[in-house]
């Protein structure tokens, strides 16, 4: 069963905006205008929803953040919902979401992270639908670096359409930017060279395997696994012959944590069907000697396959969107190390 692609999106289409998990406080608010400003110089509309309050730890009671989520992915005239940023208890929103309706709307791009992918993976897994990671609307104003490419950039991609992305070799240490003071920053301070390492026993042996892409934040990924929400299983059947290609990423747990989250993963079926596994760059805490890469090592490495790690897709800037559903070629070791996604 083919995976569904959103229509690309032109100039004048509607892009909504709307807070599933963490609203938007008064002292963010000057960066939030200049992210909806940015978005509009791309010649979009942007409906803004009522969901956006910051003065809790959500931005608006359960049922009205379904309540509009709901809208803005099964109504026509908005082609793709983006929310500001991630947040803590979005789970809270999966079993009021309208999974009949989304399914049979047409499909609708949905990006972002972090407690977003709570959101992401299921309807991608659910419906078939496929989903945008890693991006969110307050990052939006930041220029692209070299070698990667942007939300703003995808959703304008027909199905079908495939697009080449490269590790820059660099990345920010210094961890948030204070958007309080600089409200209007658009330039990355990429400051540390990394690359791309292998953690499995292939050891640093070039690899390239095709798959399709699935994953999301390990934090918010491991409360869905082994439920009817994350059924990795049974979407690997219906949608990913080729097999599948897992990504994964830490936030802010420390290495003990990650470690126990994805043994419970593994042990719940979500990395069934992989073919490798992408994990984020972190800056997680280690717990004493014990490194968040020995954490993924120590529960992963059973799986047997390649376990790629310090890919830049988690929350450490810049960041390499992955489209879940996509079918994907990742190369390691080569001389165009990176990643290929293909809308179909």
């Amino acid at each position: 069963m083919p995976i569904r692609f959103p229509a690309p999106l032109a100039p004048g289409d509607r892009i909504g905006v709307t807070a599933p998990s963490s609203g938007v406080g008064p002292d963010m608010q000057p960066r939030l205008q200049v992210a909806l400003e940015c978005v509009r110089r791309q010649g979009y509309e942007v409906v803004l929803g009522s969901c956006m309050s910051g003065a809790g730890h959500v931005s608006a009671p359960v049922q009205d953040r379904a309540e509009e989520l709901n809208w803005m992915l099964t109504d026509p005239g908005i082609r793709a919902v983006v929310p500001p940023w991630g947040g803590e208890t979005g789970i809270d929103l999966v079993e009021h979401l309208d999974w009949a309706g989304i399914e049979q709307a047409e499909p609708t791009w949905l990006v972002g992270y972090s407690d977003i992918s709570t959101l992401l993976t299921p309807i991608t897994l659910v419906t078939g639908i496929a989903t945008l990671h890693g991006n969110n609307l307050m990052d939006t104003p930041y220029r692209t670096p070299a070698g990667l490419t942007n939300w703003l950039d995808i959703i304008t991609r027909e199905p079908g359409d495939s697009f080449d992305q490269r590790p820059p070799g660099m990345y920010r240490s210094t961890g948030d930017v204070d958007y309080v003071r600089f409200p209007e920053i658009s330039q990355y301070t990429l400051d540390m060279p990394t690359t791309w390492r292998r953690l499995d026993s292939g050891g640093p042996e070039p690899v390239e395997i095709t798959g399709r892409l699935i994953g999301g934040c390990i934090e918010t990924m491991a409360n869905l696994a082994g439920t009817a929400y994350a059924d990795v299983g049974t979407f690997a059947v219906r949608h990913a012959p080729e097999g599948l290609i897992v990504y994964v990423e830490a936030a802010l747990d420390n290495a003990g944590s990650v470690c126990r989250k994805l043994h419970g993963m593994r042990l719940a079926g979500f990395f069934q069907g992989a073919r490798a596994v992408l994990i984020g760059r972190t800056t997680a805490p280690w717990m004493g000697d014990f490194s968040q890469y020995d954490a993924v090592c120590d529960a992963l490495e059973p799986l047997g396959v390649p376990l790629i790690a310090d890919v830049e897709c988690g929350h450490v800037a810049p960041h390499l969107p992955l489209v879940n559903g996509a079918l994907a070629t990742v190369r390691f070791g080569t001389a165009d190390e990176g990643i290929t996604q293909r809308l179909a």
